[in-house]
């Protein structure tokens, strides 16, 4: 009878601790995946021979809608201008989105073809665009402007984002572990996520979508020139607000190389593709470093905190939710830094209606753990988004401006999502600060148009939301 009641335990003993591995085994996966060799990159201080601050808007001015996009126009013509290489790495390159309802310019056609007569024009040209899984509804097939890229020479590499950090490691471990062995299956019944007219989806499909990670860079490179910024040719974002540098000089070699390091680890050599620049052709008084993934937050949280009296800070961001950063604005702020900052209300996607979180809730928190300290306007969408991520640091005799694709979230800036910033350092009487000056100011004022409002047009009080923001951001289960 024990020998029978002995084994009894043994047999519930094992099969509990199978099923308690078979829980946890995942978990430990989904925390501790590494970053991608030559990702989580700071370059040395380097030169330039030109820099160009762009942006686009979207406002209105006199009861008429007023879209001013200059981004891609300069995207296009780098690309026309092209005679070596070229080299593109964009999150979101598509041209769905909900057809019924909306009507956006073919943003995503028009960067497709210009790189497609650029590589009829000189069949030697030596063309890459390397892009995020969700262009492709996270399934396998190429959508159509891949596949006319490919049709005319031009080789796309879909980064492997097996090798990305997990930023839900919650789900992700289990994905790993679970369900991605089954594939992505072939045709799909369910509706597309992304736009109606888009290829119908499976669940492997949304499963895969759930990891919740991203290529989320936006750089533009040719043997001329390079444009990092928080832009997308992309149909849905064509009316979004953004910001872009355009450089040439010594910091295009380094970018490059960040840019061969995601090809790398995704599958693919970049070869034969050497950006030259000319070394007696510098741009007086100015210094740049090109960031990414978490040198992006150390950089800016070095900046910050090298704040004191008299110096101020301009923020412009679509998703602001890290905790250091936060924290260290506050600080500032205390310290007596006089800050402004201009967020997107978080309250339109690609036309659905989002709930605020966490921008609504982050502002609540500026003003009154400073008492009202930190100066907060929101940008006044109308469909589209404030998609911009720069911060500019103005100090007695310099200022730094820190922009690109990175969001100020953990997924932007702790390892997980692949990101690219420029930091750029100049005098405080450079023309160039001279203009984010009044780019800035012109939207905090409202200087010939209607751009922003004051806090308490979208402010949000909701201790409930708050909580729900401190756990997203926390455990990475959202999309921000």
């Amino acid at each position: 009878m024990n020998s029978k009641r002995n084994r009894s335990r043994k047999k519930g003993f094992v099969v509990k601790t199978g099923i308690f591995a078979l829980l946890t085994v995942p978990l430990i996966f989904g925390w501790s995946t590494q970053t991608p060799e030559g990702t989580s990159y700071s370059s040395p201080p380097s030169t330039v021979s030109e820099l160009r601050l762009l942006y686009d808007l979207t406002y209105m001015k006199e009861k008429e809608l007023i879209h001013d996009q200059t981004i891609l126009d300069a995207q296009i013509k780098m690309i026309r201008e092209a005679k070596d290489f070229v080299v593109a790495d964009i999150f979101l390159y598509n041209d769905l989105y909900n057809t019924e309802k909306y009507q956006f310019p073919e943003s995503t056609q028009k960067f497709t073809d210009a790189l497609i007569a650029q590589k009829k024009k000189l069949p030697d040209l030596k063309a890459y665009v390397i892009t995020d899984e969700i262009n492709n509804s996270y399934g396998s097939a190429l959508n159509e402007q891949f596949r006319q890229l490919e049709e005319n020479g031009i080789e796309v590499i879909v980064t492997e984002s097996s090798k990305i950090r997990d930023s839900n490691p919650v789900y992700a471990g289990y994905y790993r572990t679970y369900i991605k062995h089954f594939g992505l299956g072939g045709d799909g019944w369910m509706k597309n996520p992304f736009g109606d007219n888009g290829p119908k989806v499976n669940i492997r499909n949304y499963l895969r979508l759930l990891n919740f990670k991203a290529n989320h860079r936006k750089v533009l490179i040719t043997d001329s020139a390079a444009i990092i910024s928080s832009s997308n040719p992309h149909d849905g974002s064509s009316y979004h607000s953004n910001i872009a540098f355009q450089f040439s000089g010594e910091a295009v070699k380094y970018l490059l190389e960040t840019e061969k390091a995601v090809a790398a680890f995704s599958g693919t050599e970049i070869k034969d593709v050497e950006y030259r620049y000319n070394p007696e052709e510098v741009r007086m008084d100015t210094e740049v470093q090109v960031l990414t993934e978490d040198e992006i937050r150390d950089k800016i949280l070095e900046n910050i905190k090298d704040t004191g009296q008299g110096d101020k800070i301009d923020l412009g961001m679509f998703y602001m939710a890290h905790r250091e950063l936060i924290e260290q604005l506050i600080r500032a702020a205390d310290r007596g830094v006089e800050i402004r900052v201009i967020l997107d209300p978080n309250k339109d996607a690609f036309g659905f209606e989002k709930n605020g979180i966490p921008n609504r809730q982050v502002a609540a928190e500026l003003l009154e753990k400073t008492d009202n300290k930190i100066a907060v306007r929101w940008y006044l969408t109308h469909g589209e988004q404030f998609h911009t991520k720069v911060i500019a640091i103005h100090k007695n005799n310099e200022t730094i401006l820190i922009g690109g694709s990175a969001n100020f979230t953990r997924r932007n800036l702790d390892n997980y999502n692949l990101e690219t910033d420029l930091m750029v350092t100049i005098k405080k009487n450079d023309p160039l600060a001279e203009e984010f000056r009044a780019y800035f100011d012109r939207i905090w004022e409202n200087e010939e148009g209607i751009y922003t409002a004051d806090f308490s047009e979208y402010r949000d009080d909701s201790r409930w939301k708050v909580m729900i923001y401190r756990l997203q951001e926390k455990t990475g289960l959202s999309t921000f």
